[in-house]
């Protein structure tokens, strides 16, 4: 019996080193990454470099069966975003179709759609002014009137007083943006800081459009 009980404790011992060297995590170290993705002049050459290469090889796409239309493409490129939560938003997807189907199934259409996508639409056109609008926003009417003097001198007055100065409109401006006192009487006009330099350009433009009085 003491031989068993030694025989045992050795197989239970020998058995429980070898369970140890199994169980020891292994250390693999990948090659360095050399594959890149077909360079392109699309804009979504340069998104796929950067959001495509964040998950997997660029030997991907290579993978991929030959010839596969834009919108096959785009259907690979909608299963990354929903199904693996790939950080890309639709215009970039589609950015991203269009230049894997050029690079990648030779489609000569993709250079016109992929600029399409990524062309930003025109900003808008800046609004003009309203004259008459910005005069009621701020008081002007209060102290002003087109044909005869309130508070201060009518704007037609006003016109026919800078119609032939050389720098009417700058004087103009300068005068509503500053205010003042003296150059109509002695009662003060406000300044009006606070308008734009476009908004004081509108204002001027509309005083010494009055006609004569």
């Amino acid at each position: 019996m003491p031989a068993t009980r030694s025989f045992l404790a050795r197989l239970g011992l020998g058995l429980l080193v070898a369970g140890t060297v199994e169980a020891a995590p292994l250390s693999i170290e990948l090659p360095a990454e050399t594959a890149r993705l077909a360079p392109s002049e699309l804009p979504g050459y340069a998104i796929a470099n950067q959001k495509c290469t964040l998950c997997h090889s660029a030997d991907y796409i290579q993978l991929q069966p030959p010839n596969m239309s834009q919108s096959q493409w785009r259907a690979e490129v909608a299963k990354m975003q929903h199904a693996y939560g790939a950080p890309v938003d639709d215009p970039q997807a589609d950015a991203i179709a269009a230049y894997l189907a050029d690079a990648y199934s030779g489609k000569p259409r993709a250079k016109a759609v992929a600029t399409a996508v990524a062309t930003p639409p025109a900003p808008p056109a800046p609004a003009i002014e309203d004259a008459r609008g910005l005069l009621q926003d701020n008081g002007c009417l209060g102290c002003h009137a087109l044909d005869h003097p309130v508070v201060g001198p009518a704007y037609q007055a006003v016109a026919a007083r800078y119609r032939n100065a050389p720098n009417a409109l700058q004087s103009v401006t300068q005068h509503i943006r500053q205010g003042g006192v003296g150059r109509w009487g002695q009662i003060p006009m406000p300044p009006f800081a606070a308008l734009t330099d476009t908004q004081l350009k509108a204002l001027a433009e509309f005083i010494l459009g009055q006609p004569s009085p």
